[in-house]
């Protein structure tokens, strides 16, 4: 079996790391130029040629793609291989515009899975484990993306899916699952319902691989509790292939970028000015590994901090913080500018479930926050009195996170629908 956690990769020296990303970066510029007429003709409306680009100084040269690009050149218009030579797509959810479409090679599909492996190794996996995977599969990237690495490393592989939470249980305990894949907000979720049964000491889970959406250290601490585990940040996104670009270690202190496949950059999100390491800004991939749908300087639009400093891991890649918030599906409320993630701050610090949900609207001409707020049981059967206290504090305590007011509704346990996928923190009505 090979070991995903490989020396002279991802403990190069920089030198070689940087060596490694030159002579893939030229030949992906080659490729995409060649063979991807989209992005060729935004490289000759900054007068560029694949000639001007001779390594990863260069990088900054090159124009930036957007989700819009995707949209616009849907659903081939970015391909860079022979449909013939693709063997699978994956998809975004489409909550918004359309679909974006990924296609992937063979050889894409195997380099995806081998930095899923990577991720699966580094929170402890090995052959002897049992890996549940509870991401979702289909079209979405994590079942997939998880259930392919979970195979490289030779662990047993449980292909759950979402949903059907009594069933995620029943394996969970019969098959004594040792490593947990989902969103955080469904290990949250399973959490909750592990104890409601009362079978937290049949559980044998000792670590959990989270992604797909914003979670606090807050909520972490919280997850890591209840499941005696220890759980690890994973990231990517389907337009670089999907999770598995960037992962954490034992550390946990931030995201291992695999840089021989991306290049990472930080850009200030108004100007696309290239920012120095350690600085805070939008987040930005550049695929030099892919074949089918090599995107080059991609904006995820996730803000984040980038850190080469040393790691006890013994990994070498750049770190990638736990993203803060987003560029583009930040709210900005009354000229503030509010992320969902210093909410769910504030709630798990005060001893909250992490089921919330924000409603944004606009009345009179000016926007109102709702935060809904689940009760723990305990919570729901003290007095209206205590309730309405209990608001109160809320309030004041948001207030002093985000700086605007915020009306807080308490609302009764499971009043709030429970994610199996995606969680959805927002409803904002303005843009209804």
């Amino acid at each position: 079996m090979p070991n995903y956690y490989q020396p002279e990769i991802e403990t190069a020296s920089q030198e070689q790391i940087r060596a490694w990303q030159d002579e893939r970066l030229v030949r992906q510029v080659r490729h995409v130029w060649d063979n991807v007429p989209y992005y060729r003709k935004k490289m000759e409306q900054k007068g560029l040629t694949p000639e001007d680009i001779r390594g990863v100084e260069d990088l900054h040269k090159l124009p930036f793609l957007s989700k819009d690009d995707l949209r616009e050149a849907y659903p081939c218009g970015l391909l860079a291989e022979p449909l013939e030579n693709c063997v699978r797509i994956q998809s975004t959810s489409g909550t918004t515009g359309k679909r974006v479409v990924a296609f992937y090679t063979q050889h894409d599909v195997d380099l995806w899975e081998d930095c899923c492996a990577r991720a699966i190794v580094a929170a402890g996996g090995t052959k002897g484990d049992v890996c549940h995977v509870s991401y979702g599969y289909g079209l979405f990237t994590g079942g997939p993306g998880l259930n392919g690495g979970s195979h490289k490393v030779g662990c047993l592989t449980l292909p759950m899916s979402s949903g059907n939470t009594d069933r995620q249980i029943q394996f969970m305990v019969d098959l004594k699952s040792t490593i947990l894949c989902c969103t955080p907000s469904y290990a949250a979720y399973l959490a909750e319902s592990i104890h409601e049964r009362g079978l937290r000491d049949q559980i044998c889970l000792k670590a959990g691989i989270f992604g797909a959406e914003a979670w606090s250290e807050d909520m972490r601490r919280d997850i890591q509790d209840k499941l005696g585990i220890r759980a690890y940040d994973i990231y990517g996104l389907t337009e670089t292939s999907g999770p598995g670009v960037a992962f954490e270690c034992g550390e946990q202190t931030g995201m291992h970028i695999n840089e021989d496949h991306f290049i990472a950059e930080i850009i200030d999100p108004d100007t696309g000015e290239v920012l120095p390491e350690g600085s805070k800004g939008e987040l930005v991939f550049t695929s030099i590994t892919k074949e089918a749908f090599p995107l080059l300087r991609y904006r995820t639009r996730d803000i984040c901090v980038l850190s080469r400093k040393k790691c006890s891991c013994g990994r070498t890649h750049v770190k990638m913080s736990k993203p803060m918030g987003r560029s583009d599906d930040m709210l900005i409320i009354r000229g503030v500018n509010v992320f969902p993630s210093q909410i769910e701050t504030v709630l798990l610090q005060q001893g909250y479930p992490a089921n919330y949900q924000l409603v944004v609207d606009r009345v009179n001409n000016s926007d109102t926050l709702e935060v809904m707020v689940e009760m723990t049981p305990k919570m729901a059967s003290d007095s209206l009195a205590d309730i309405t206290r209990m608001e109160k504090s809320l309030v004041a305590e948001m207030k002093a996170m985000l700086g605007i007011m915020a009306k807080v509704k308490l609302v009764a346990p499971k009043t709030i629908t429970r994610s199996e996928g995606k969680a959805v923190r927002v409803i904002d009505k303005r843009k209804i």
